[in-house]
C-alpha cells in the first residue's frame, strides 16, 4: 500500500510545559497547513496513550513520524514520567514505521545507540533529531523550518540527498548538532551516520 506524504505529530510534554503554551507540534501543523498538507496532532500524557497513538499513526498510513518528548541518552519519557527506552521504543514502532521516516524531537536523543535499535529493528528509511540537548525556542523554529525547506522542493517526497541537504542549511542557521541515521543494506549494522555540525 502507498504511503501518504504527511506527518503524524506525538507530543507528550513535561507537566511544568503543559501550561505555558510550549506546544511544538501546534507550531510544526500550522506550517503543514500553510503547505496544504494534513497533519495528525496527538497530545499523550502515558505510555498506554503513546501507544495507542502509534498504532494509529500505523493505521493513517503517514510516511512521516513527528514524537516530541522530554528525553536523554537511555530513551525518551512521557508527560507522566513513564519511561521508555530505546529497545521497547523499536518494539513499539515496529512495523508502523517500515519504509517511513522517524524524526524525533527530544533533547540527546538521535546518537548511535538509539539508532542501532531502532533503524535495523523498524525497516524505517531514516531517523533525524538532536544530538544534544535543545531549548524549546530553538526547536519551536528548527521543525517548521525543516519541514517548510522539505515539502516546498518536493510535497510528495524526501530523498536522503534533499533531506541532507536541507538539514545541513538548518542546523548552521540554528547552530543545533543534528543526527540523521539512514537505512542501509550494504552495512552489517544496518545503517549510516551523518552528524551535522555548524
Amino acid at each position: 500500500m502507498r504511503t501518504r506524504p504527511d506527518v503524524f505529530i506525538i507530543e507528550s510534554l513535561d507537566p511544568d510545559d503543559e501550561g505555558n503554551g510550549r506546544f511544538e507540534g501546534g507550531s510544526i501543523s500550522h506550517v503543514l497547513r500553510l503547505h496544504g498538507k494534513e497533519p495528525k496532532y496527538r497530545y499523550v500524557r502515558t505510555r498506554e496513550k503513546f501507544e495507542d497513538a502509534i498504532k494509529e499513526f500505523a493505521k493513517s498510513n503517514y510516511r512521516y513520524l513527528h514524537i516530541s518528548a522530554h528525553a536523554d541518552a537511555e530513551g525518551m519519557c512521557t508527560t507522566n514520567q513513564d519511561e521508555i527506552d530505546y529497545d521497547e521504543l523499536a518494539d513499539l514502532l515496529n512495523p508502523a514505521l517500515r519504509g517511513k521516516r522517524l524524526f524525533l524531537s527530544a533533547c540527546s536523543m538521535v546518537h548511535e545507540d538509539m539508532a542501532k535499535e531502532i533503524v535495523p529493528k523498524t525497516g524505517c528509511f531514516s531517523v533525524v533529531g538532536p544530538r544534544e540537548d535543545i531549548a524549546f525556542t530553538a526547536a519551536a523554529v528548527f521543525w517548521p523550518a525543516i519541514y517548510h525547506l522539505m515539502f516546498t522542493t518536493n510535497d510528495s517526497a524526501m530523498t536522503h540527498a534533499v533531506l541532507k541537504r536541507n538539514l545541513e542549511k538548518i542546523t548552521s542557521l540554528f547552530g543545533v548538532e543534528i543526527g540523521y541515521f539512514s537505512r542501509s543494506k550494504k552495512l552489517k549494522r544496518g545503517y549510516t551516520k551523518d552528524i551535522l555540525k555548524i
